[in-house]
């Protein structure tokens, strides 16, 4: 689309260019006009080279639109309440003939300092889109509870049910066949209805506050679509839109609630370190000072003491590193997955060798887009579960592989283990939820797979398991490759 820069008369002083370039998208040929009710700005053409934009640019209003001999002071007017919503004149052009047009106008206001412009979208006055054909589908979209909105290519309302209306306390007839930014008066929305509607692309989303008329703000989140014929053809964009307010403030209030937890988890676990590390101490030199003197049952209760201290301590560090992860404390970036595990290759290396269990990484893995600490946390706690759960099978065997998968890039960590039974699959990845012992396995704290969960979803990716008791389990994790 053609945008000429701003000539003298000068566009008046914009707070934000987007005003232009929304109205711009929105609709194809949109004036603008200074506080002298003089042309400014001059976006698009009507189709073709009319030379509309040459005849119009710089020109008096009152000059250029009459109705039958009538001089318009569309700014005063528009003040007064009057409204202007497809006037049809005669626009004369450098070629001598006349371009017969509609133009409707309408004040926007910009919600930072409220300035006042003054906007005129224009069409050919033969393009004027029919009353799309009253059917079943129409009746549909009449009786469906979500607001709908159709326009024509060059963003002038086709369609609007009820539920639009009611959202928007605007009637149809009041909308039909003139522009679309008439409903929306104010820059933001201006600026979120353009990226939905725009004609760039197959279709857009986005979300504006609609402030009402008792001064009520709302969110609204608004998706469009291209609509298109059988055969094709272009012929504008339908777009839904929602009130999501509830559900925006219910997600506000849940990350309120995440963040107190979080925080408290934090100062929870750094408390119950102090006695901790008091109780580890004196039982040590309890067993240096006194070991000798103890008895048999003495030196075993002590023993059970040390290692209850370590699993506590273990536990706390684990619910530490879980109340890390929530926090913005990482920057994503592409990393290596293959230096990560032979980092971690060398750290497990005794525990491997004890259990004889063969660790086998990938070649040439994908690189990943994420927090590398964090993902040092999954597969250390992947690797580190299949080891604790690995059983007895005659060549013990984890396999690390990383691959593209579509828009993601999937870790899948296997083993030919004991498997998980079908009753605790559902719950693996929950806090505190652990297999326990079996055999001659270690027994975890149960938020190993906790934290392995909580960092794909904080990635906007997922985990996931598959398993049959007795053949091995395999583990996956996807993150968003962008």
């Amino acid at each position: 689309m053609k945008t000429n820069p701003p000539s003298a008369p000068s566009v008046p002083d914009l707070p934000a260019l987007g005003l232009l370039e929304g109205l711009s998208r929105l609709h194809q040929t949109v004036l603008l006009l200074d506080e002298s009710d003089r042309v400014a700005w001059v976006s698009g053409e009507l189709g073709g080279n009319t030379g509309f934009e040459s005849c119009v640019m710089g020109r008096s209003v009152s000059e250029l639109f009459q109705v039958q001999g009538e001089h318009i002071g569309i700014r005063a007017r528009l003040d007064r309440g009057e409204s202007f919503a497809n006037r049809r004149i005669d626009v004369p052009l450098a070629s001598g003939t006349t371009v017969q047009v509609e133009f409707s106008a309408f004040a926007v206001t910009s919600p930072s300092d409220g300035q006042r412009f003054c906007v005129v979208v224009v069409r050919p006055a033969d393009e004027a889109e029919p009353e799309p054909a009253v059917g079943y589908l129409l009746a549909m979209l009449d009786s469906s509870p979500e607001a709908v909105l159709s326009v024509d290519r060059r963003g002038f309302v086709t369609y609007a049910n009820p539920a639009f209306e009611r959202l928007f306390d605007r009637r149809l007839d009041e909308l039909r066949d003139k522009p679309v930014a008439l409903a929306f008066s104010r820059t933001t929305e201006l600026e979120a209805m353009a990226e939905a509607l725009g004609p760039d692309s197959e279709s857009g989303s986005a979300e504006f506050d609609l402030q009402g008329a008792a001064g009520r703000v709302r969110r609204i989140a608004v998706s469009a679509s291209a609509l298109r014929l059988p055969d094709g053809s272009h012929v504008g964009t339908v777009a839904f839109l929602r009130d999501v307010s509830q559900e925006r403030a219910a997600e506000r209030a849940l990350a309120r609630k995440n963040a107190e937890l979080e925080h408290y988890v934090h100062a929870v676990s750094h408390d119950l370190r102090t006695p901790l590390v008091s109780l580890l101490g004196f039982s040590r030199l309890l067993a240096d000072d006194y070991g000798d003197v103890l008895t048999d049952t003495g030196r075993h209760f002590l023993d059970r003491i040390e290692q209850a201290s370590r699993s506590m301590e273990a536990l706390i560090n684990d619910l530490l590193e879980l109340s890390r992860i929530g926090q913005a404390n990482g920057r994503r970036e592409l990393v290596d997955p293959l230096a990560v595990l032979k980092q971690l290759g060398h750290e497990f290396k005794p525990r491997l060798e004890a259990g004889s269990i063969r660790l086998v990484l990938p070649e040439a893995p994908s690189q990943i887009a994420c927090v590398r600490t964090q993902l040092y946390q999954v597969f250390s706690n992947l690797i580190g579960n299949a080891i604790d759960h690995m059983g007895g099978p005659a060549e013990p065997r984890i396999e690390v592989d990383v691959r593209e998968q579509g828009d993601a890039c999937v870790i899948r960590v296997r083993d030919n283990g004991v498997g998980i039974p079908a009753a605790d699959q559902g719950r693996i990845f929950e806090i505190f939820h652990t297999l326990g012992r079996r055999g001659g396995e270690r027994r975890g704290t149960g938020i190993g797979l906790a934290i392995v969960k909580k960092v794909a979803e904080g990635h906007g990716g997922r985990a996931w398991l598959e398993s049959e008791p007795g053949q091995g389990a395999a583990f996956f994790v996807s993150f968003p490759r962008s």
